[in-house]
């Protein structure tokens, strides 16, 4: 393996983790900068194209979290695989869980796309595909309000 792919492996990992922390804590300026300009987000077949179509989802998910009892959120990522298509482009994928106050709320797959930017590894495009869910639990609440702007 080149030194450029471990440099860009553990810059993408390090994007993976910056989106769950900064998300978690409602860092949500932090969270922005980790996409491209023309990224998109999708969570379960609902498409966010951009900054402000994805800024707003993630501020519509922070004030869901706010009036949850407890008031927290916790995103786990496992089994991270990436493959570097060339210096800048990639396309991961990786498991996450979900944990609020009341326990496991949420489990699925992301699937991403990354670009190199400016020497700065980005999401372009990330698909959220939950595969399961607790009944009556913070997602089934949150994803039945989700649409774009």
């Amino acid at each position: 393996m080149l030194d450029w792919e471990l440099h860009a492996r553990e810059q993408i990992r390090d994007l993976v983790a910056r989106y769950n922390a900064n998300g978690d804590s409602g860092r949500l300026d932090d969270v922005i900068e980790l996409f491209a300009r023309n990224a998109t987000l999708e969570i379960d077949s609902v498409r966010f194209c951009g900054s402000v179509e994805i800024r707003s989802m993630f501020e519509r998910a922070a004030e869901q979290t706010r009036s949850e009892p407890g008031g927290y959120i916790r995103h786990f990522t496992a089994t991270h695989q990436i493959d570097l298509v060339d210096a800048n482009s990639a396309r991961g994928r990786a498991y996450f869980q979900v944990l609020t106050p009341a326990g496991l709320d949420h489990w699925g797959r992301y699937l991403d796309e990354y670009s190199q930017s400016a020497g700065k590894w980005l999401f372009r495009a990330r698909t959220v595909r939950v595969d399961g869910r607790v009944a009556g639990g913070w997602s089934e609440r949150a994803l039945a309000r989700l649409e774009p702007v």
